[in-house]
Parts: C-alpha cells; sequence; structure tokens
C-alpha cells in the first residue's frame, strides 16, 4: 500500500465533548472500511495549534479556529485505505456547515459540526499535507512508501508517543 494510502484525521474538540457523535463518527470510519493504524488524545498549546495552521495565519477565520482547537482535548488518526484522502474527505464533507447539510446531509459535517470553524473534523488535503501533519503528532512513526499488506501499520521508532 502506498503513503498515499494514509491520511491525517482530526476530532476536534466540541466532537470529542459529545459521545454520541464521537461513536458516531468511528462508526461511519469503520462502516467505510477505512482502517486506524494510530490514534493519540492530547491537548494543543496556543503554539502547535499556530504551527499546525500556520497555513490560516491571516485569514479572518484564524483567531477563531486556534481558539476551538485549544479549548480542550482532540483526537488525532491516522487513517489507511485505497483512496484513503478523499475516502475520508468524502467522509467529512464540505468544510462549511451550511454547504454540508445541503449538499451531504449524512456527512460527519453535516451531522456534527455547529460551524464553519466548528465543523467537527479535519483531514489532509494529499499527500505533502499528510507527511507534514503526521510529523507533528506523530514524530516517532515512519509512514512507508509501501506496505505488502492490508495489515498496514506504522513503523515505530523507539520512543513511544
Amino acid at each position: 500500500m502506498a503513503a498515499s494510502a494514509f491520511t491525517l484525521a482530526i476530532f476536534k474538540p466540541h466532537l470529542l465533548k459529545n459521545p454520541v457523535a464521537y461513536c458516531a463518527t468511528e462508526q461511519l470510519i469503520a462502516a467505510s472500511g477505512i482502517r486506524i493504524v494510530s490514534r493519540r488524545k492530547l491537548s494543543l498549546t496556543e503554539r502547535q495549534a499556530k504551527q499546525f495552521y500556520r497555513d490560516h495565519e491571516g485569514k479572518f477565520f484564524y483567531g477563531r479556529l486556534i481558539s476551538l482547537m485549544t479549548s480542550g482535548p482532540l483526537e488525532v488518526l491516522v487513517l489507511s485505505g485505497e483512496n484513503v484522502i478523499s475516502r475520508w474527505r468524502a467522509l467529512m464533507g464540505p468544510t462549511k456547515v451550511f454547504k454540508a447539510v445541503y449538499t451531504n446531509p449524512d456527512c460527519v459535517r453535516s451531522l456534527y459540526g455547529l460551524s464553519d470553524t466548528r465543523n467537527a473534523s479535519h483531514g489532509s488535503d494529499s499527500l505533502a499535507s499528510f507527511l507534514t501533519e503526521a510529523a507533528i503528532f506523530f514524530p516517532d512513526q515512519q509512514f512507508p512508501e509501501a506496505a505488502a499488506t492490508d495489515n498496514c501499520q506504522p513503523v515505530t521508532s523507539g520512543r513511544g508517543t
């Protein structure tokens, strides 16, 4: 399985605060055939959130986004599967919740998003984004360019996460 068979997902703090939404989102992932190969619950510092969202600095929603992402624990997952980047992004739905409600009423953001910033989840938009993002949250793991089996497990270095 090529490295493009990985993507990063983030369950935002307000999703974690709602156990029904959290469990339903995990069930949507499982039902789609996407596999969770790594996961980590953590709370972001303001510095970490600014590093992660540096591409959005200067945009009107940047302050709200940083505030949301530092408001409580979140969960970061590495997902795996064929065409997983596009599949996870389709499962999440459009970034704008209002659009999601009308165009994809069964997607994660339509069901559990509250606003365009508090839209329940994040997903890498490309292999390059995945590699950059995964290095932030899973610095001790390598995601091989090719894995021979469906049991796609990341290679972990000596230090645990």
